[in-house]
């Protein structure tokens, strides 16, 4: 069997995943040598240490967290700690309000420790999860510069890659796995090697993540095996799917985005009924654009009109706050309220220029009529060389749009080879534009014999 290293870089292609902090292994140095009341920012402290809810063992670690950091001895690390809990509890709850309590205890660490690395590390990761990602940028370079720390590679790769920047993000990941392959330089390589078009390359690195999840961390676990679960939807494999789906969330009972691919999985099974009950409990947990919209399209087939309204009404009063990116692309695809579509994608364009921002700029354009400068957006898009639905199904449109037939017809091809990726309007969409593009075709070969 090749070594770790080979069999994970011997290109250097590899894929995004969102760092799971809460499995982060983190230096530790001395503690605090005064209280940490004493000698810090009052009010980054006082937040950071306010009682909150008890409601989860989530709550309960905060709150464990929080009273070892009135202990001069141990404020150190527990406001380390602490910072990480925040940061994990508003991934899975979709709050927002955790992250400013996450950089509160980033804060609070810094004002006693203003050259703490650790300190640093954390804003960083806090920072990128904000979508401040030219600061957490800025950060991570200081961090690689002073240290060799595998994490702090790990943070670098992540805010290059969401600003579209690959070849530095690979190399950050290369780096990162060379000091240390375990659970998160896995997750890493396996979301670089997706984006790069290498989806057996993305299966082998989420296995390896699989495999070194820690068992302290069911989360973790979970979401390895959802990213596991998009992978073999993707392959076409879709029993698979909805097996890595479940076991996800035996993982991690109520996981919102396991429930969503289990949902995507049964949709592709052609079982509407099931996965309307995954599907309506992942919303009901995380109401996020994405999830919104492929409820609202499963209800619609399901001859459920009047509820799936109900669901897009909140999805657009409420997605340009929880996400701008899907927001703008499900108004351009749905043709309504375009100048916000397109102010959204290009709201989004002056934090990040990956791929997929690249992609809601493009299809907000071209529905706005700007068909030209939807191409030249889309090209970029398409330059990493990344293998989704969604973009080859807007490459295609946009294509067509332009006139250029045989083209459209390719990208929309690719597209219906990876159909189950698409919401249920897609497919849709999918259906009727390969249908045009084959008609036209047609016509401009007749005309030319």
């Amino acid at each position: 069997m090749k070594s770790v290293k080979m069999s994970l870089f011997v290109l250097p292609e590899l894929l995004l995943s969102i760092c799971i902090l809460s499995a982060c292994e983190r230096p530790h140095g001395s503690p605090l040598m005064t209280h940490v009341t004493t000698a810090v920012t009052p009010d980054a402290c006082t937040v950071a240490l306010a009682t909150g809810q008890d409601h989860t063992p989530r709550d309960r670690a905060i709150a464990d967290a929080q009273r070892e950091a009135r202990n001069a001895d141990r404020a150190r690390n527990a406001l380390e700690r602490l910072g990480y809990l925040y940061v994990a509890r508003a991934r899975v709850n979709s709050d927002a309000g955790d992250y400013t309590l996450a950089q509160a205890a980033a804060d609070c660490l810094n004002a006693t420790r203003p050259d703490d690395a650790a300190a640093l590390l954390l804003k960083g990761h806090v920072l990128h999860q904000l979508h401040r990602f030219h600061e957490a940028e800025r950060i991570a370079r200081t961090l690689v510069a002073r240290r060799t720390m595998a994490l702090d590679y790990g943070l670098l790769g992540d805010v290059l890659m969401e600003q579209g920047k690959l070849d530095e993000a690979s190399t950050a990941y290369q780096t990162m796995i060379d000091l240390k392959p375990f659970y998160q330089s896995y997750t890493r390589a396996a979301h670089l090697r997706w984006l790069k078009g290498d989806l057996d390359g993305a299966v082998e690195g989420i296995r390896l993540a699989i495999g070194a999840a820690s068992p302290r961390d069911p989360e973790s676990a979970a979401w390895a095996w959802t990213r596991l679960s998009a992978y073999e939807l993707q392959a076409g494999r879709t029993a698979a799917a909805a097996a890595a789906a479940e076991t996800a969330l035996r993982h991690q009972h109520d996981y919102p985005a396991a429930l969503l691919a289990q949902g995507r999985a049964l949709l592709a099974a052609s079982k509407v009924s099931d996965a309307l009950v995954a599907l309506r409990r992942a919303v009901e947990l995380n109401p996020l654009p994405e999830y919104q919209w492929m409820l609202a399209d499963a209800l619609r087939l399901d001859g459920l009109d009047a509820e799936a309204a109900a669901v897009e009404q909140a999805l657009r009063a409420r997605g340009s706050a929880a996400d701008p990116r899907t927001t703008a692309v499900y108004l351009a695809t749905r043709r309504t309220d375009l100048p916000r579509a397109l102010a959204l994608a290009e709201a989004e364009l002056r934090e990040r220029s990956d791929v997929f921002t690249l992609d809601a700029h493009a299809w907000a354009l071209v529905a706005t009529g700007r068909v030209a400068a939807a191409s030249t957006v889309m090209e970029r898009a398409l330059a990493a060389g990344t293998k989704d639905a969604r973009l080859f199904l807007h490459a295609g449109v946009i294509d067509a749009s332009m006139g250029r037939t045989r083209r459209a017809k390719g990208w929309l091809q690719k597209a219906e080879g990876l159909r189950a990726m698409l919401t249920p309007s897609e497919s849709a969409e999918l259906t009727r534009q390969l249908t045009s593009t084959t008609v036209n075709q047609s016509a401009k070969e007749s005309k030319e014999n």
